[in-house]
């Protein structure tokens, strides 16, 4: 069983509402697919060796060039995305810029089982949708984590008093 640990910033949106940032995977395997294949940023980590909350600050400046908004972070639990992986995730209030963010870069073999390697960025893109449309965008495993958040929001639990 793998483990990842990530972070889901969120924000209010110009209508109002609340927007979550959410990455796409790099690579030709994702290249052609959008809804359902936006991701929480978050990366692989040994539970039995390092906190998920400080997995989750290292692959979010790892995969977006930054480091994340200081918090405070509210856990948002742990979800099983497929047979093969657990997620756990944080929420945070903050307002980051996609363009200003980069991806670091991850060596693939492509196509599968050919040998070949190649280099392509570990995310391709990095936008904010609201909660509508990233419901309809991230993988369905990580749906119950935009629930979470949604509900913590509701409660006023989610969001920073600044």
């Amino acid at each position: 069983m793998k483990h990842s640990a990530g972070l889901l910033v969120h924000r209010t949106g110009a209508r109002g509402g609340p927007e979550v940032l959410l990455a796409h995977p790099g690579g030709p395997f994702w290249a052609r697919k959008d809804d359902g294949a936006w991701s929480v940023p978050k990366g692989e980590f040994d539970p039995a060796t390092e906190d998920p909350a400080a997995a989750a600050a290292r692959e979010f400046a790892e995969e977006l060039g930054s480091p994340p908004p200081s918090g405070p972070w509210h856990p948002l639990g742990t979800v099983i995305q497929s047979r093969a992986k657990h997620v756990t995730a944080f929420a945070v209030e903050g307002d980051v810029d996609p363009a200003t963010l980069r991806s670091n870069d991850a060596e693939i073999v492509w196509p599968p089982r050919s040998g070949r390697v190649i280099t392509v960025p570990e995310i391709d893109r990095i936008e904010w949708f609201d909660l509508a449309t990233a419901r309809r965008k991230i993988l369905a495993g990580q749906v119950p984590l935009l629930d979470t958040l949604e509900r913590l929001l509701e409660t006023g639990t989610g969001q920073s008093s600044s």
